[in-house]
């Protein structure tokens, strides 16, 4: 049993819901990366998103587009963000998933790529821009590996699209709320945790709702539909104003509050 996998378990087994950070590796050093990632988990994050910083990231609002370019200004590398993970297993046993684009992982070579990282301790590869249909050489690899391959669901999803990533993907499913780029909302759809609750009852994984959520109003909303929440942007924002020790107090305080949220659903 993946990490991933006990980790949700334990949190049904408490009434509980996951709370979900991303950030990008690299941003603005993987030593701060490093840091970051301890104090998200002090301050409550059950499952951590390390975002691969990418040069053309389609899918991302203006906010993760940034901190890919301060990344990759930075020198980051996949495999050094590989290297960071190893050094952060000595650390810390949060469950770990990389979160970025397909060139990255193609031009790394995606058997090579499963290898390292399951070596290195990672648990979860999610790639926005490769879909079930085309992700069979990726899924052999990470199957082999012990990684989980885990795929997106948004609002268009049809039933077969369901059926297909309930199928083919492992450790749990992401709902992407919202039709277009990543980016903190201030408001989210009156159906939207309809729709969850519909989507969840189809699937035989858990279900975790990202894209937009940027508060702990809006973090609690979805717990109370889905298994766990994911808050990017609304948290990468924290890595444009600040640096140093300031910069993760402010993430401590702010991922505290999200947490609030989500246990008060």
């Amino acid at each position: 049993m993946s990490r991933i996998t006990e980790k949700f378990a334990s949190l049904r087994s408490a009434g509980e819901k996951a709370l979900i950070t991303f950030i990008t590796a690299g941003d603005p050093d993987l030593s701060v990366t490093e840091e970051a990632v301890l104090e998200l988990e002090r301050s409550g994050a059950d499952l951590i998103e390390l975002g691969i910083p990418f040069s053309d990231p389609m899918a991302d609002g203006p906010t993760i587009q940034l901190s890919s370019e301060r990344a990759l200004a930075a020198g980051t590398t996949l495999p050094k963000i590989l290297d960071m993970v190893r050094s952060l297993r000595a650390k810390t046993q949060i469950p770990i998933v990389l979160m970025g684009y397909f060139n990255p992982i193609f031009r790394y070579g995606a058997e090579r790529f499963a290898a390292d990282a399951a070596a290195a301790g990672v648990d979860g590869v999610l790639v926005v821009d490769l879909p079930p249909e085309e992700a069979p050489e990726l899924k052999v690899a990470t199957d082999a590996h012990g990684l989980d391959l885990i795929f997106l669901l948004t609002p268009t999803s049809d039933p077969t699209r369901v059926e297909l990533v309930s199928r083919l993907g492992s450790g749990f499913i992401y709902y992407v709320s919202v039709t277009g780029v990543t980016g903190a909302r201030t408001t989210m759809a009156d159906t939207l945790g309809e729709r969850v609750a519909q989507v969840r009852e189809q699937l035989n994984l858990p279900l975790v709702v990202g894209f937009g959520i940027s508060d702990a109003v809006q973090a609690g909303r979805m717990a109370k539909v889905a298994d766990g929440v994911v808050v990017g942007s609304a948290l990468v924002k924290h890595f444009e104003a600040k640096s140093g020790a300031p910069l993760l107090e402010s993430v401590g305080e702010f991922v505290s509050t999200l947490k609030q949220g989500v246990a008060a659903k």
